[in-house]
């Protein structure tokens, strides 16, 4: 695999936080990957949800249908540019494995619960599961991932969890937030493929519910464009085809869009290596016209699926569930598993815990310790 120089390359990683011997047959970001894919968390993606709950359809997007294809667009986007594909998919299948039940709804309410005891932010809570939660190994916690596929899980990161991160890891992964410098390019190209993987299928997503038509669409020129460039080469297709063709031409385009503007940003730049990458601009971009096409749509999608009437009222009762869960578990610790119940942190084990869950099983959990069936 040819690397270009500003690429994350596996023999200069910034290393694991417990150092290890090197693999014969896989580099470390190989490595990474491989233990992503393995850990519990992983597998729990599967019934965790995005905007459509786990009990409203098997064929919407679940989180890790989703971290899938991110790491699919990643690594199309990240073999044109010459940047590492093996790093790219470690952190695309690693960003979600923090994110708890019911996609946002879970996450803020957890939050609010949290306010008085630090909080809680998905972002740092998939860096928790791959740095302490994950138990898989006799000789220590978490995942011991590479820096550079932990720096490119912590997307975002409050300045006071920054500060923290830096107090408990000197010069590690929330150095950057306190001096504004920016991820691996690896990681910034992820977070675009997250991004446009949100959009084209929360879509796909939308339309198959039927809380928003396509004939909706029309307020949106970057759908439009696609649409209309389907419907002069196929003047008679309709329904799924017609939608299922303009995604299709939509993604492509914003793939090549990304790579033509990030391939004029590395020129302007001209950073020599990943650490020079680092201090220079975001430089994983779309053009112009690209971001302002895909804002308009995701202002689109905010406005009418993600505040959708039917989408407030599911959102509501998983806030209900998560609140609740979170009470009874305060009051009665007994009730978690024993690891989590028998931590002197009790605020913090009921979050990880219940970020942990998969949506149907919070939705057990709530019925057996609160009676009530919500769903």
């Amino acid at each position: 695999m040819w690397l270009a120089p500003y690429a994350s390359h596996p023999d200069k990683s910034k290393g694991r936080k417990r150092p290890e011997t090197p693999d014969s047959t896989r580099n470390c970001f190989q490595r990474d990957r491989d233990r992503i894919v393995h850990s519990t968390a992983f597998r729990r993606l599967v019934y965790k949800t995005q905007v459509f709950l786990n009990h409203e359809g098997d064929l919407f997007r679940t989180r890790l249908t989703h971290s899938l294809e991110v790491a699919q667009l990643g690594r199309s986007i990240a073999r044109s540019l010459g940047l590492n594909e093996d790093l790219v998919e470690a952190i695309a299948l690693a960003h979600d494995l923090g994110h708890t039940p019911f996609g946002h709804a879970g996450q803020d309410t957890l939050n609010e619960c949290m306010a008085a005891h630090g909080g809680f932010e998905h972002n740092l809570q998939s860096l928790r599961v791959i740095d302490a939660l994950e138990e898989r190994y006799p000789a220590y916690d978490g995942l011991n991932l590479t820096f550079e596929a932990r720096e490119g899980v912590l997307k975002h990161c409050s300045r006071r969890n920054a500060e923290l991160l830096e107090a408990q890891e000197p010069g590690g992964i929330g150095r950057r937030f306190l001096e504004g410098t920016q991820p691996s390019l690896e990681a910034q190209l992820c977070n675009l493929a997250d991004e446009i993987a949100y959009n084209a299928h929360d879509i796909d997503d939308g339309v198959r519910s039927g809380l928003v038509t396509l004939e909706q669409f029309e307020s949106v020129p970057l759908f439009v464009h696609f649409r209309d460039e389907t419907l002069r080469e196929y003047p008679d297709v309709r329904g799924r085809r017609l939608l299922f063709d303009s995604i299709r031409r939509m993604l492509s385009q914003q793939v090549y869009d990304v790579i033509d503007a990030t391939r004029g940003a590395i020129a302007e730049h001209m950073p020599v290596n990943a650490d020079q990458a680092r201090r220079c601009p975001p430089l994983v971009r779309f053009s112009p016209g690209m971001r302002e096409g895909s804002t308009q749509l995701k202002r689109f999608l905010f406005k009418e699926l993600y505040r959708h009437p039917q989408v407030n009222e599911t959102t509501l009762r998983a806030k209900q569930v998560i609140s609740e869960l979170f009470a009874a578990y305060v009051t009665q610790p007994r009730e978690m598993q024993a690891g989590f119940a028998e931590r002197d942190d009790l605020h913090r084990a009921v979050a990880d815990y219940i970020a942990g869950m998969t949506d149907r099983f919070a939705l057990r959990e709530h019925e057996r310790l609160t009676g009530q069936r919500l769903f």
